[in-house]
This record gives C-alpha cells, sequence and structure tokens, in this order.
C-alpha cells in the first residue's frame, strides 16, 4: 500500500462519526463501530479495534491497543505501549502506567486456540497500575489500589491496597488522591486530603 493510499486510510477512520467531541491523531486507527467519549484524546499510532467503547474525558497515549470489545470508563489515562486486550475492564479514573501489561490467557500456547478460555480482568475506580507491572488475568483490581512499578499481580486486590514487588505483595494503604495511609488503632487520616480510614479484617474502607 502507497502512503497516499495509507494516509487516505487514516484520515477516513479518523474522521468517522465519534461519540461526542473527540481528539484522534492522524496515525490512530479507530474502527468502525467504536465508541469514544467527549473530551478523550487518542495519541500517535494507537488503534481502538471494533466493539470497543472508551468514556468521556480518557488520554490515550501512543502506541496503545485498545480491544476488541473492551470498555473504559470516563477520565481514564493509558500511558504510552500499553495494550487493553478483550477481557479487560477499566473503570472511571483508572491510570495505567507506561508499557505495564494485561494479560487474557493464563497458559498460553502458540500452537493451542484458547479464545474461549479468556480470563477476565476488572480494574476497578481510580486504582492505578504503575510502570512496567504486569496484571495477570483473572483478577480483580480494587478500588484507589496502588500497584507499584514493575509489580506481578497473581491475585486479587482489595480496595486502597498497595502492592509491590514480584509477586505482588500489599504493603500498605493508599488514599484516594495518591498519599499512603498510617494507621492507629484501626483509624486513619489523609494527611494531604483529610479523608478518614478505618481498617478492619485487612480491609480498608472511607468513614
Amino acid at each position: 500500500m502507497g502512503i497516499k493510499k495509507l494516509l487516505r486510510t487514516f484520515k477516513l477512520l479518523r474522521d468517522q462519526p465519534l461519540h461526542g467531541q473527540a481528539f484522534v491523531h492522524e496515525t490512530a486507527v479507530v474502527d468502525p463501530g467504536c465508541e469514544v467519549g467527549q473530551g478523550t484524546k487518542i495519541w500517535h499510532f494507537s488503534h481502538v479495534i471494533k466493539g470497543s467503547r472508551i468514556g468521556r474525558d480518557c488520554n490515550i497515549g501512543q502506541n496503545v491497543v485498545i480491544g476488541p470489545d473492551v470498555t473504559i470508563g470516563n477520565r481514564v489515562k493509558i500511558q504510552n505501549n500499553v495494550s487493553v486486550y478483550d477481557g479487560v475492564t477499566l473503570e472511571d479514573g483508572v491510570f495505567c502506567g507506561p508499557s505495564m501489561v494485561f494479560t487474557n490467557v493464563y497458559n498460553p500456547r502458540s500452537y493451542v486456540p484458547r479464545k474461549t478460555e479468556l480470563r477476565k480482568t476488572l480494574v476497578r475506580e481510580g486504582a492505578s497500575l504503575g510502570a512496567n507491572s504486569t496484571i495477570v488475568c483473572g483478577n480483580t483490581i480494587g478500588r484507589f489500589a496502588f500497584v507499584g512499578a514493575g509489580a506481578v499481580v497473581i491475585h486479587d486486590l482489595p480496595d486502597y491496597a498497595m502492592a509491590v514487588g514480584n509477586p505482588a505483595k500489599i504493603k500498605g494503604w493508599m488514599c484516594r488522591c495518591g498519599v499512603r495511609l498510617h494507621f492507629e488503632d484501626g483509624r486513619a487520616v489523609c494527611g494531604a486530603c483529610g479523608l478518614k480510614y478505618q481498617q478492619t479484617d485487612n480491609r480498608v474502607s472511607e468513614l
């Protein structure tokens, strides 16, 4: 395919009607049938595959692949070089750091078809996934959980958990504003924003 024809193809895909007012870079591809919310920006060389839905005010970095049939909430930030595969759901306010990794097949082989064996991954509202972290499929990352850079998550994480290492282990708790919490007698007050929390049976909730 010549460069002029390639650019025309990009333009046709870029100019298709989107849901609301969104920005799609001229090198990005949004397949027909996708939904992109108002205020969302999709940057260089990214590809949104058929059946995917992206909410409002998201920022999709360079060289990002989304889909097929992926749902992404509002105000989600996906940094460069991330693939969000079929079976992964990102709720509102999720942050995906540069080059972090999702999987959707637990035991892949190139010569064994396992498209019907996808294990779903759910990243709940406000969670942050650090640069180069890996989320093994079949797990849920709780609301406002914080996964450190390079961590490998192999099990569910509860709300507000801070997990680091390989395999990832819970080393503390984070406020929804991203500041570490310090508990005394099961209670904590965020030193940055003042939100109050309680800890019960290794679970944290807001008061």
